[in-house]
């Protein structure tokens, strides 16, 4: 996206935030609507868990709304709801898979001790695809949680979202310079994971995608009837090419690539619903 795009929709946005301040009904919903998928996605990115990452964005959006009376326009809007997004993730109790984190060292042990060349285990009308994606996905967000909070928020917010620093530092509320140095260390610590442990953005490595489904499923962190990541097959077939393109990268692109390669986290129906009725309460109030 283009700058001149990025400052005419900021400039729409923040006309519409302007006109649901003054009580415009249509204009609020229009706003929680621009936001609130990469609200989700950040929380998604940060908890692991679609659930969990639920439960948080509803916890967000709720905030935004009350104190939408008090933004007087001081940063970008967007910036402004990050840092109520990355407050309200950092003041959570540890969730699900956050209590089950491994450190960097102990997750490559994990990944070598479950490789295995047998025939995918693969139940009726179960796309193969769709289980190779289901595993990048939820094990490349696993290793963001051998990250602390911190320096996992600074990778999401630089890396995968690509904040500049100046955006970045403001939702953290931090200095530039802290946030630099916040980045370099994530950023080293996933570069050098993918590096020494990773096959998709090294090819001499041993862990594969393929060669790590059967044990998910026989650990049961990869359910293939309720598949958490993975929805969109023609996206899942077509990412062989994607990788290729990740691997002409430079190295210290091909991690922010790959996350990036995921598709749009898309929250559940009942999600939509809740949004929907939270919005007519919000309104009407």
């Amino acid at each position: 996206m283009s700058d001149a795009v990025r400052e005419n929709e900021a400039a729409a946005l923040a006309l519409q935030v302007a006109r649901a301040q003054a009580g415009d009904r249509a204009a609020l919903e229009a706003v929680v609507v621009s936001i609130q998928k990469a609200i989700y996605g950040l929380a998604l990115r940060f908890l692991w868990h679609p659930q969990d990452a639920e439960d948080a964005t509803q916890e967000i959006l709720i905030r935004i709304i009350t104190n939408l009376g008090s933004f007087r326009g001081e940063s970008n809007f967007r910036t402004w709801s990050y840092r109520i997004a990355c407050n309200t993730l950092l003041a959570l109790r540890k969730k699900r898979m956050e209590t089950q984190a491994l450190s960097f060292d102990e997750f490559g042990e994990d990944l070598n001790r479950g490789l295995s060349d047998a025939p995918l285990a693969v139940q009726p009308n179960t796309d193969e695809t769709l289980l190779l994606e289901e595993v990048k996905i939820g094990c490349t967000l696993a290793m963001l949680l051998c990250l602390d909070r911190n320096h996992r928020l600074a990778y999401i917010l630089g890396e995968i979202m690509e904040l500049d620093h100046a955006k970045a530092s403001q939702v953290l509320d931090i200095s530039q310079e802290a946030y630099r140095k916040r980045l370099s260390r994530a950023r080293a610590e996933i570069l050098g994971f993918l590096q020494a442990r990773c096959g998709l953005t090294n090819p001499a490595n041993a862990c594969r995608c393929r060669r790590r489904v059967n044990t998910a499923v026989t650990l049961g962190r990869v359910d293939p009837a309720q598949l958490l990541f993975a929805s969109a097959t023609e996206q899942a077939r077509r990412f062989p090419q994607v990788l290729q393109e990740i691997r002409q990268l430079e190295e210290t692109r091909r991690a922010a690539a790959l996350y990036q390669s995921h598709p749009e986290p898309q929250p559940s129906g009942a999600f939509v619903q809740w949004l929907r009725q939270m919005l007519v309460t919000s309104t009407s109030s």
